[in-house]
């Protein structure tokens, strides 16, 4: 399941978003630059390699990426639920949650994967403390998920709090698998995408100010009629046709 778009509205320029997603892509252009040799020797000394870790690692790893499709489907999914969450928090403790939420992941990676020499990349871990954060933050928005069948795309309407939910419900799944893989199997870090995961769920309460009543009310009828709305636009279209 893919995210497309939300249902909840921001009016603050979201710059703190925009920034991680420029300093993860200023990071793989220059991964570009690099041979073979030399990319191998830069992930290896900026990753997180559980065997060998050292403090910095835990935030550099967050800006590497090993590949297009990595990179896309990580920052397509920070930008989706970024925005808004970043308007609620103010970008300060949107970046303390993001932060957390990814040295969060990479400790449980750690524990897990301690002996394990393969180096470990991504903002998965704090894009999940993100979307976690998100679907508690505002339980009554809906999540517009394309789900490509074949080669036809598809999309439909869903809770946050449901797809946060299956997300999550996956990962477990996933990381429970791996535990019979033998060490260094895989390639996907699934406990990062866990530990994060919680971080974000119990970090959004303490981060978040105190709600606009008004404000809330608002983004909630807007995300109850959201679904039904897009639906009737989407039929209209169809008929047109």
């Amino acid at each position: 399941m893919i995210p497309a778009n939300n249902t909840i509205p921001y009016t603050a320029r979201p710059w703190a978003t925009g920034s991680l997603i420029a300093l993860c892509v200023l990071v793989f252009a220059y991964q570009l630059t690099l041979s073979g040799a030399a990319e191998e020797a830069f992930i290896r000394t900026y990753a997180l390699v559980p065997a060998r870790w050292d403090p910095m690692s835990f935030v550099t790893c967050m800006f590497l990426h090993g590949g297009v499709m990595h990179i896309l489907s990580n920052l397509w999914t920070l930008w989706v639920f970024g925005p808004a969450l970043e308007d609620r928090l103010g970008p300060q403790r949107f970046l303390a949650l993001y932060f957390a939420s990814g040295l969060a992941a990479g400790l449980m990676h750690v524990v897990f994967n301690f002996s394990s020499a393969v180096p470990t990349i991504g903002a998965s871990g704090a894009i999940a403390g993100v979307i976690a954060a998100y679907a508690r933050r505002f339980p009554y928005a809906w999540v517009n998920i394309l789900q490509p069948i074949v080669i036809v795309p598809v999309f439909f309407m869903m809770p946050a709090l449901l797809f946060a939910g299956l997300w999550f419900f996956s990962q477990i799944m996933q990381a429970a698998g791996s535990l019979a893989l033998p060490a260094g199997a895989g390639g996907i870090a699934w406990w990062a995408h866990i530990g994060g995961f919680v971080a974000g769920w119990f970090l959004v309460r303490r981060l978040s100010p105190p709600p606009n009543a008004t404000e809330e009310a608002t983004a909630a009828a807007h995300s109850a009629l959201w679904p039904w709305t897009t639906w009737m636009r989407w039929t209209r279209w169809w008929w047109r046709r």
